[in-house]
């Protein structure tokens, strides 16, 4: 099984050499890019699995190179920042971005966030019937529509009920408010306050704390991500 080949976006010459050691560390294969040009390119001529994408490019903003990205391929792009506004973070997640990591990060994290973006491509491919989602305790059981923490049934009304299942089935990734508030109550709504209210109310059903969640995080001023492990 050939290893997964990830493209790294990145015009620092110091810094591309720290993820390359660090991503053939990891077991990777990987190939370069300086320019979003040359990102362009390569991503077409070499099809990667993932794509670690810097945003401050010498020829063009990242952001335009994944809205291009987006036009003809859906494979996992994770932004990698020294930019860390929130209004950024959105963006590039409303954009497609699959996640988004911000400058300075440890080899752990990028690690973790690649393994978590490949299984969601994974799934993708392999377009499987999932009928459950568990973590921990939790279980969610998409065919009966029941919800389980600890063995015992959670009663949700079917708008948390819908909020849950749309995290679980991008468990590890953040969904920015806007993304949920559309899948759930439509594109029009801007149903931002029914949105907090609802995710109070999940947390206060599922969560031991709800002030230290274990299974619902808050990306703050971003939006939210359920726990995959």
């Amino acid at each position: 099984m050939n290893k997964p080949l990830i493209l790294i976006v990145e015009d620092e010459g110091t810094i591309s050499n720290f993820i390359s050691s660090m991503l053939a560390g990891g077991g990777y294969r990987f190939v370069k890019a300086a320019s979003g040009q040359e990102a362009a390119a390569m991503a077409a001529s070499h099809m990667p699995d993932l794509i670690l994408l810097d945003l401050g490019l010498p020829d063009m903003d990242g952001i335009e190179v994944l809205k291009q990205m987006r036009l003809w391929s859906e494979v996992p792009v994770i932004i990698v920042s020294a930019r860390g506004h929130e209004r950024e973070k959105v963006e590039a997640l409303d954009l497609g971005a699959d996640d988004y990591i911000t400058k300075p990060f440890g080899t752990h994290e990028l690690l973790a966030r690649i393994r978590t973006a490949l299984r969601h491509s994974q799934r993708r491919t392999d377009n499987e019937a999932v009928s459950a989602f568990s973590v921990g305790n939790l279980k969610v059981d998409y065919v009966r529509r029941l919800v389980w923490l600890g063995g015992r049934g959670v009663h949700l009304t079917p708008i948390e009920y819908k909020i849950l299942v749309l995290l679980s089935l991008h468990a590890g990734k953040v969904l920015t408010h806007d993304f949920i508030i559309r899948e759930v109550w439509g594109p029009y709504s801007g149903e931002s306050q029914a949105l907090r209210v609802n995710m109070a109310n999940i947390r206060r059903k599922l969560e031991t704390n709800p002030a230290a969640p274990r299974y619902i995080l808050t990306e703050v001023g971003v939006g939210y991500r359920i726990a995959e492990e």
